[in-house]
C-alpha cells in the first residue's frame, strides 16, 4: 500500500469572514434549505464558482476548441436541470447558489412532499429512508439527475407523515389566562367588601338610639 491521499479543502472561504450582510444572507439560506452549517454552503458555492471559472476561460479559446469543452461543461450542468438545453455560456456565468441547492436530494424531497420540513427531510436521507432506483441514498448534497426525479421515493417501507399541528402561541395564552385571573380576583373582592362597610354602619348607628333613649326617660319620670 502507498501512501494515504492527502485530503484538500474542498471549498474556500469569503474574504470578508465578519461581515454583516454576508453573514445574513448566509444564514437565511441555510436555515431555508435546512443545511447542516455554513461548510456545506461554501461548498457549493465553491462549486459554482468553479464552473463560471471554466465557462469565463472558454470564452478566450478558439471556437473549435471553445464548442467542444463547451459541449462537455453544458452537458454536465444539463444532467442535473441546473441549464437548459438551449443554454450559452453566459447562461452559465448568471447562476446562483440558490439555483444549485434546490438540485439537491434533501431539497428534492421536500418538494415531491415525502416530508414537511427540509429538517425532516434531512433526517429520512441520514436514516436511510430514501433510495433512487431501488438504491439508498445517505447523503443529503447529492445532486439529483433529470431522469432519477420519478425514481425518487422511500426505501422498502414507506413513512407515514402527520401533518404539522398549528404552533401555539403561548405568550398569547399567558396573557389571556393571568387577565382572566386578576378578573376572578377582583370579582371575589368587591362582595367581600360590602358586609364589612355595613357592619360599619350598624356601630355608627348605635350610639344614636341610646341618646335617644337617654332623653326619653326624663321625660317619663316627670309624666309620673
Amino acid at each position: 500500500m502507498g501512501d494515504p491521499k492527502k485530503r484538500r479543502k474542498q471549498y474556500t472561504t469569503p474574504r470578508k469572514k465578519w461581515d454583516k450582510q454576508l453573514l445574513e444572507s448566509e444564514r437565511k439560506v441555510v436555515n431555508f434549505y435546512g443545511l447542516k452549517n455554513k461548510k456545506e454552503l461554501r461548498k457549493h458555492t465553491t462549486w459554482l464558482r468553479n464552473k463560471r471559472q471554466i465557462a469565463r476561460s472558454l470564452l478566450a479559446l478558439p471556437l473549435e476548441t471553445r464548442m467542444i469543452r463547451e459541449k462537455e461543461l453544458m452537458s454536465g450542468l444539463r444532467k442535473i436541470d441546473l441549464v437548459k438545453a438551449d443554454a450559452i455560456l453566459d447562461d452559465v456565468l448568471g447562476l446562483k447558489v440558490e439555483e444549485l441547492l434546490e438540485k439537491r436530494l434533501q431539497t428534492a424531497i421536500l418538494r415531491k412532499g415525502l416530508a414537511n420540513t427540509s429538517k425532516q427531510a434531512r433526517q429520512f436521507i441520514v436514516h436511510g429512508h430514501i433510495s433512487i432506483k431501488g438504491k439508498r441514498i445517505s447523503a443529503p448534497g447529492y445532486l439529483v439527475h433529470i431522469d432519477e426525479i420519478s425514481e425518487l421515493g422511500w426505501h422498502r417501507k414507506p413513512i407515514k407523515i402527520e401533518n404539522e399541528k398549528p404552533k401555539k402561541d403561548l405568550k398569547k395564552e399567558f396573557e389571556e389566562s393571568a387577565g382572566k385571573a386578576q378578573t376572578e380576583e377582583k370579582a371575589e373582592e368587591a362582595p367581600a367588601e360590602k358586609p364589612a362597610e355595613e357592619k360599619v354602619e350598624k356601630k355608627e348607628e348605635a350610639p344614636e338610639k341610646t341618646e335617644t333613649e337617654t332623653k326619653e326617660e326624663p321625660k317619663a319620670e316627670a309624666t309620673e
